[in-house]
């Protein structure tokens, strides 16, 4: 087997595409009717530093073989991270006798022919990045220094992290198909404790993205660290009632992962959404428009096919409040009597168009009410909708921050929430895989003081 130390990868594409070839021939020679293998390498590195000085230096190198062989349709799995030859036959043998023991599942199998991938786009996903441990603990070191420089009233850190990872990885079936990948992702952190007399705020700011030149500067990180953590101090209670809500965009992703939740295949075939039965119809007022784009350069969720080789379509998934379509992987389209959306692995990259300008804006629009900047707990229950979080932000009035606030509890239910959305900012959230900016909704309870 060929090896390759490009970017620190021990295996070439090439070496690996010949190991899943090999499992996929050594599989069929011992009886399994199809078959498909993953194979992945990853290398990272983490640098902390807290105080000023280094805490931790991580290094951290992995590969691994996933098996998933069938007997008709009866499943079977097996994992190794031994890529020797041996070690590899038997991960096949180990696989194929899990399935002999696995009841039939009518549903089981490999994705139809049809729907797999036949091209491969660059999408810019691979940037890696030549950062020594020296580069990364300067970078560090000034990053939390300048969280630490914004104000006399910074008691402590909780530090500053600079990591950096590639990954690659071959998918492959017995269906003939066989699919490529190759990634990085880098990322820029810090985290500063506040405190005024006995009263004490946390805080943090980060920044991740595939290629290092994309990363917001380390300073600026580490003073938005800091700004945050001291405009928490002074924070209090407001009085119980029904208000306008406002969600920092860091936030509001959230509240559109919900809807991917209860909208994916496994919530629906076990009745435990609490949007059965709303393809085609309104989950959200009728100014939200959102994009599953797989193609977006450098995206954090992008791909030309899922985890099971299916190609990935763009599309709208929601037009004017309306789902238009489930998240779908094989398994649970089969389950549902549909075909594979190409989501197996998880949504693609969302993007939720504005409707309103910038944060600004979003606070005149919000005019007076909360707007949350953390949310507490997991109360959030995705059968029935109901949702229940502890939260802190800022008390708005005319559209102007008034103070801090913390220790309240905001309430609804989500097909309200949902319902409810009145403004959608262009202070787009451009770190993870859903881009959106900030989102206000028309009224939820508020529990305070």
């Amino acid at each position: 087997m060929t090896t390759s130390t490009e970017s620190g990868f021990s295996y070439s594409q090439a070496a690996l595409r010949e190991l899943v070839e090999n499992v996929l021939a050594d599989a069929k020679r011992q009886g399994a009717t199809s078959c498909d293998v993953d194979v992945s390498e990853g290398v990272g590195q983490n640098v902390s530093v807290r105080l000023g000085e280094v805490e931790t230096i991580e290094y951290n190198r992995d590969k691994g073989v996933g098996v998933t062989v069938y007997l008709g349709q009866r499943k079977g799995h097996a994992s190794t991270s031994d890529f020797s030859p041996q070690a590899l036959s038997q991960t096949v043998s180990a696989a194929l006798a899990i399935a002999r023991y696995t009841a039939e599942d009518d549903c089981a199998g490999l994705a139809d022919p049809d729907m797999l991938a036949t091209q491969f786009p660059d999408l810019d996903l691979y940037h890696p990045w030549d950062c020594s441990v020296e580069e990364a603990i300067a970078l560090a070191q000034r990053c939390e220094a300048a969280a630490r420089a914004v104000d006399s009233r910074i008691s402590n850190s909780e530090g500053a992290t600079v990591s950096s990872h590639v990954g690659q990885s071959v998918y492959a079936n017995s269906h003939g198909f066989i699919g490529p990948g190759i990634s990085s992702r880098h990322s820029i952190s810090a985290a500063v404790i506040a405190q005024e007399g006995d009263a004490m705020q946390r805080d943090y700011w980060y920044s991740v993205a595939r290629a290092a030149s994309d990363l917001e500067d380390a300073v600026a990180i580490g003073r938005q660290a800091g700004e945050r953590a001291i405009a928490r101090l002074g924070a209090r209670r407001i009085k119980t009632g029904d208000y306008r809500v406002l969600y920092d965009p860091s936030l509001a992703g959230g509240l559109i992962g919900h809807m991917i939740s209860a909208a994916s295949g496994g919530s629906l075939y076990r009745k435990a959404s609490f949007l059965l039965d709303s393809l085609g119809k309104p989950v959200f007022s009728s100014i939200v428009n959102i994009t599953e784009d797989p193609f977006l350069p450098r995206g954090m969720a992008s791909s030309a096919f899922d985890a099971e080789g299916v190609a990935c379509v763009q599309r709208e998934l929601v037009s004017d409040g309306v789902l238009n379509g489930w998240l779908l992987g094989s398994y649970s389209a089969r389950k549902l009597g549909m075909r594979s959306t190409g989501n197996a692995g998880g949504a693609h990259n969302l993007l939720v168009r504005p409707t309103a300008g910038d944060f600004g804006d979003m606070l005149k629009q919000l005019g007076t009410g909360l707007y949350v900047t953390e949310l507490l707990g997991q109360g959030v229950n995705g059968i029935t909708g109901d949702y229940s979080r502890g939260a802190a932000g800022f008390w708005v009035e005319n559209g102007q921050i008034v103070h801090p606030v913390e220790e309240v509890t905001i309430a609804g239910n989500l097909k309200d929430i949902f319902m409810g959305i009145v403004a959608i900012g262009s202070d787009i959230e451009m770190r993870g895989s859903k881009r959106v900016g900030s989102i206000l909704v028309e009224k939820m309870m508020v529990a305070g003081a």
